[in-house]
């Protein structure tokens, strides 16, 4: 990886990086109790007596919470810890009943792993400490009232997986790339949706500063970061601040800190606790998690083929590395792709055609690759027409925005129509000797020198069979009547 230096006062300065990702477990229910998950419902309407902390009441861990990560930490070639162990960490907040959280401080489910990336073309692999599931507080809704709130639980207890990177990053543009990356590994998994926006992924940021080959720096930590490019945003902003306070001659303390988009600037929220501040202790009311072979095989075998590997096979088909990278960065354009080849297109061709038409196209209809007009049987059947020569690439386009507008099928659409391109070199001849007695001044300059005036024959003689004609025996008949 090409260094990354911010320039200060004093020389140059690098940044250190860790991430620990927030991700919502893809389940029906809670960790602990049956309430549902459903984003979006009505306050405090999917709240069981478990998540209101009732006196009496004792969690249930949910098996298929324990299942996703599981599957998440073999998805990243981590240690899956067949013995783990729920503890209480200890604070007081307005949104959380019970007054602790129960996460897993000292034997977490999943033990190391790593994440491969890709930043300007160069690979590199950032470690990841440990995944550990912990349950979610609730949520405090502000009015405009300085001194009312109000609590909402539906979020009260529902399972979390904490990712926690090793300090590995060292460049805005990494912290992004690994976000993203991680972001599509849960996608494909099916143990998170990803959606940043609703609050079911976010990072809190941990950056510090250095001279380059000193010892880590300080850090600090900003929490509930909700975008990969605010991520980018936080730890440039925040690697800043820490230059100039160090390059002043303050000391950098170790806090938790707010990111605020709109300002461009990352403000102070409180001191950083240490885990002894939290007096973790194993929850009572919660046995040891003990995962046996025949579980841990199922979960294996549920995975699906990871970007990276899918990536790697569109590359043998003949897709261009970058063509592959774009595919596999989303789980839905690469289920399209997937389709598009078992329907019968040929990779490269397919893969130029779903970067370019295909999402060109949905970008300005504003649509996902999901709700596309055009299924991928369709796009399988126009690019075999192109395939075959009963298109041209100008006449397959113009089919395309018919099958867009319409839904038909390509096939329909050319025979109705009359969109099939003609390769009858009588016509063509005809129409070439009309062109060049037209242009008889310009075939003279083209047979004198003027090479490049070949194209604009091409043109015209295209444009007198109204895009239908076979460019290549359009080529081959004009080279023959100007040459001659």
């Amino acid at each position: 990886m090409s260094d990354y230096r911010i320039k200060g006062a004093t020389g140059e300065w690098e940044v250190v990086i860790g991430l620990e990702v927030h991700a919502q477990v893809t389940s029906n229910a809670k960790l602990f109790s049956g309430a549902a998950t459903t984003f979006g419902a009505e306050p405090n309407t999917q709240v069981s007596l478990v998540d209101a902390a009732m006196p009496g009441m004792l969690p249930v861990p949910n098996r298929e919470c324990i299942r996703q990560a599981v599957r998440t930490g073999m998805a990243i070639d981590a240690q899956i810890n067949k013995w783990s162990r729920f503890d209480r960490k200890n604070y007081f907040y307005a949104d959380l009943p019970q007054g602790y959280q129960i996460s897993q401080l000292y034997h977490p489910l999943v033990g190391e792993g790593e994440v491969e990336i890709d930043v300007e073309g160069e690979t590199k692999t950032i470690g990841v400490e440990r995944i550990h599931v912990e349950q979610d507080a609730g949520k405090l809704m502000h009015d405009q009232h300085p001194t009312r709130s109000y609590v909402d639980l539906n979020r009260s207890g529902v399972a979390l997986m904490e990712i926690v990177s090793k300090p590995d990053m060292r460049s805005p543009a990494e912290a992004g790339a690994y976000l993203a990356k991680l972001r599509s590994i849960l996608r494909y998994v099916g143990s998170c949706d990803g959606n940043m926006d609703q609050g079911s992924m976010r990072a809190d940021v941990n950056v510090s500063v250095r001279k380059p080959g000193e010892p880590f720096g300080t850090r600090t930590e900003t929490k509930n970061v909700n975008s990969v490019r605010f991520v980018m945003q936080t730890v440039e902003i925040e690697a800043l601040r820490q230059i100039d306070v160090i390059e002043n001659g303050g000391k950098i303390v170790q806090e938790t800190r707010l990111f605020d988009p709109d300002k461009g600037e990352t403000r102070s929220m409180r001191s950083k606790e240490d885990a002894h501040d939290y007096r973790y202790f194993p929850d009572p009311d919660l046995l040891p998690l003990e995962l046996d072979d025949d579980f841990l095989d199922d979960c294996r075998k549920s995975l699906p083929e990871l970007p990276d590997a899918k990536r790697a096979r569109y590359v043998a088909l003949g897709v261009t590395p970058y063509n592959a990278s774009v595919l596999t960065a989303e789980v839905e354009s690469a289920r399209f792709f997937d389709a598009l080849l078992d329907a019968g297109a040929k990779g490269p061709a397919a893969s130029n055609w779903v970067t370019s038409e295909l999402f060109g196209a949905l970008n300005r209809l504003g649509k996902q690759i999901e709700d596309s007009p055009v299924s991928a049987t369709q796009a399988a059947e126009l690019l075999g027409l192109v395939a075959e020569g009963t298109l041209s690439n100008t006449l397959a386009k113009q089919v395309f925005e018919i099958m867009l507008e319409t839904g038909e099928d390509p096939s329909k659409i050319v025979e109705e129509r009359g969109l099939k391109q003609t390769s009858d070199t009588g016509a063509i001849e005809a129409e070439i000797a009309k062109v060049l007695d037209a242009n008889a001044d310009k075939v003279a300059e083209y047979r004198s020198g003027k090479d490049k005036l070949f194209g604009f024959f091409v043109g015209q003689t295209m444009k007198a069979m109204a895009g239908k004609a076979n460019p290549g025996v359009v080529n081959d008949l004009l080279k023959k009547a100007l040459d001659g």
